[in-house]
């Protein structure tokens, strides 16, 4: 059971550790403005953040840059070592150590570098950042556009709703009414089972008509990035989009559109950062300055210092035996003798070589400084050089056309939309009108089956009429609403 213990524990850790990383997600107001939801997909979906998180990384670029430019790097060590006792040859001498060591090491360097692409580095920063910030901005503008068409989806669903209802309600009157006629011998039942079927079927569309609200606002809580309540229904929608003659103008739009739209923008700032690219591929032909420096030290102890001890006593006993020796056989009689009684290894001195050795980690012995300056200029890199500067141009080259061509595509979106915006005005006149013939075709069926002079299926008939048109002008008044929401997306900005 121990065993098991200690992984659960680490996942419930883990586990806790994931969920505090993730946003607290808020609740959704009952009544969920147009606003209110860019709001909270600006915040909450997932694939805007994931853009919006470049920011981060892009700045950073231009810091490195700069820091790369005008500061040199510094990197500091510390390292620890042992050898044991033994022997070891080297150029054919044989060295023994007897005692084992344990020794300790710092080194600080500091190395700058000047060349054309530390030159040319900031400004192909700040273009990568300039373009990281035109696609945060683009991804921005296009999620504000989809937001909107969903929210005008799920508007336009809720309204379907309503003239489904409207029909549900009708259908019962006309089953109430053919029931009267039938029971005063003015219909038959064929009559009576027709309206059965038609408020049967209008209940039906009703429900279908309900599940696509209910889909749509499923689907407006995915595009904000939050998950939906259990009933989407709680969640209504206010806004309201008035329906007024277009009165823009398409030259105007279209200077919008080259100033404001978002891919235009992305992909000239591309544009712009494959041309710095190219310049600092060029600035490979320039030479290269390094300055480096340097400070370091070294610390080594004995494990044994007895062995320090016994090897300088040797030494100054070999150094008395010649001193005795020279005074003895080499001066002549009359010349002061050496002094030989100070090669003696006294208990102070045994005790200085004790307290020398103890210099382990932290009592470096510090080594002279280095700095060294050099200059490389680069003179055959068998084309690799040409070549990176053949690419860039390339690339660069690439980057202009698909900028000029995405010119080229925006200026057909926002044509395409523009009349696409008229017609759609147009067509709601023509729609209304249509609504307006339908319902008094449907008030005269009415009235003729009331009386009997007419026929339950034309009562039926002028009911779907009535209905077809209701839905279309629905239709219209929210094609125009989509079709402002796709200007607005391709000129890049808000035009009520």
């Amino acid at each position: 059971m121990r065993a098991l213990a200690l992984p659960v524990i680490l996942l419930g850790t883990l586990a806790g550790t994931a969920a505090a990383q993730r946003p607290v997600l808020p609740s959704v107001p009952q009544s969920l403005t147009l606003r209110d939801a860019v709001d909270l997909a600006l915040r909450y979906n997932r694939s805007y953040r994931q853009v919006a998180n470049d920011r981060s990384a892009s700045a950073w670029g231009v810091r490195n840059a700069y820091s790369q430019l005008f500061f040199p790097s510094m990197s500091a060590g510390l390292g620890f070592g042992y050898r044991g006792p033994g022997s070891q040859e080297f150029g054919g001498s044989t060295f023994a150590l007897e005692s084992s060591t344990i020794g300790s090491e710092y080194n600080v360097s500091l190395n700058w570098q000047l060349s054309g692409a530390t030159l040319a580095q900031p400004g192909l920063a700040r273009a990568e950042m300039r373009a990281t910030e035109a696609q945060i901005d683009g991804a921005q503008i296009n999620l504000r556009a989809a937001v909107q068409q969903q929210y005008l989806a799920a508007l336009q669903a809720e309204a379907q709703v309503e003239i489904v209802q409207i029909q549900v309600t009708r259908n019962d009157e006309f089953l109430r009414l053919a029931q009267a006629r039938f029971q005063v011998g003015q219909a038959t039942m064929l009559d009576v089972r027709q309206a059965e079927v038609a408020k049967g079927q209008a209940e039906v569309s009703l429900l279908q008509a309900r599940q696509t609200v209910l889909v749509e606002k499923l689907r407006l809580f995915q595009q904000m990035g939050l998950p939906a309540p259990e009933d989407p229904n709680v969640v209504t929608l206010p806004d309201t989009f008035p329906v007024t003659a277009p009165t823009w103008q398409l030259g105007t739009l279209l200077r919008a559109a080259e100033e404001g739209n978002p891919d235009v923008a992305v992909l000239d700032a591309r544009a712009a950062s494959a041309r710095a690219s190219e310049k600092s591929a060029k600035s490979q032909w320039l030479p290269t300055l390094n300055l480096s420096a340097g400070w370091s030290g070294y610390t080594q102890e004995y494990s044994n210092p007895e062995f320090l001890v016994e090897s300088q006593r040797d030494a100054l006993n070999g150094a008395r035996t010649e001193c005795d020796y020279a005074n003895a056989s080499w001066l002549n009689d009359g010349v002061e003798p050496l002094s030989c009684g100070s090669l003696v290894l006294t208990p102070e001195r045994e005790a200085a070589i004790r307290s020398g050795n103890d210099v382990f980690p932290f009592h470096f012995t510090t080594q002279p400084f280095s700095a060294r300056v050099s200059v490389s200029v680069p003179i055959f890199t068998q084309f690799g050089r040409e070549s990176r500067v053949a690419q860039a141009s390339q690339l660069a080259d690439d980057a202009r056309e698909r900028a000029e061509d995405q010119r080229l595509i925006v200026r057909t979106n926002v044509s395409q939309a523009y009349y696409g915006l008229i017609a759609a005005h147009q067509a709601i006149g023509i729609q209304e009108t249509n609504r307006v013939a339908a319902q008094e075709q449907l008030r005269l069926a009415t009235e003729r089956y009331r009386v009997g002079s007419g026929t339950f299926f034309e009562l039926l008939d002028a009911q779907v009429a009535e209905q077809r048109a209701q839905a279309d002008y629905i239709n219209a008044i929210y094609a125009y609403h989509r079709t402002i929401a796709a200007l607005e997306a391709a000129v890049g900005r808000p035009l009520r």
